[in-house]
């Protein structure tokens, strides 16, 4: 240990020492041991240790390759298996779709709904009508003249 680090623990113990003798009673044959214990705290507090990967990226509930499944999508937050995921990470997990894939470094088309159930809503969607233009949207609109308006005038009233 260098002279810097060194003086700058006998200052810290001192410190530590003066601040504890100021509120407790001690004997003066105890005082040398409460030094020296403080100052091997604060020698082991400093001392290296290897680096603990804190940012260790979460594991699963289950294999993220098994997670989707035709019926349902399994989470990979609890492991609960849902036909949608996305109300599931919002009031349990307080997770956006967005914050949920970029977690579990998903792929960006990562499906927040089961296959089979979006099969399904877009078999209903089509039987119903839905996503078919009509006759009257495939030809072109027929402008209608209003005797008295200019095109400037109908874009004031706007």
């Amino acid at each position: 240990m260098d002279k810097t680090k060194n003086i700058e623990f006998l200052t810290l113990t001192s410190d530590i020492i003066v601040a504890y003798l100021s509120n407790n009673k001690l004997e003066a044959q105890e005082i040398p041991k409460l030094i020296t214990e403080i100052h091997e705290s604060l020698l082991l507090a400093t001392a290296t240790k290897p680096d603990i990967n804190i940012s260790e990226s979460p594991k699963p509930a289950v294999n993220i390759k098994k997670s989707i499944k035709n019926e349902c999508l399994v989470c990979l937050e609890d492991g609960k298996e849902f036909k949608s995921l996305k109300r599931h990470l919002m009031t349990h997990h307080q997770m956006t779709p967005e914050d949920y894939i970029a977690k579990w470094n998903l792929p960006k088309d990562y499906p927040m709904v089961a296959p089979a159930y979006s099969e399904t809503r877009r078999a209903l969607a089509v039987s119903i009508g839905l996503g078919k233009k009509t006759e009257k949207s495939k030809t072109k609109r027929k402008k209608i003249h209003m005797p008295g308006f200019t095109k400037s005038q109908n874009s004031e009233k706007v």
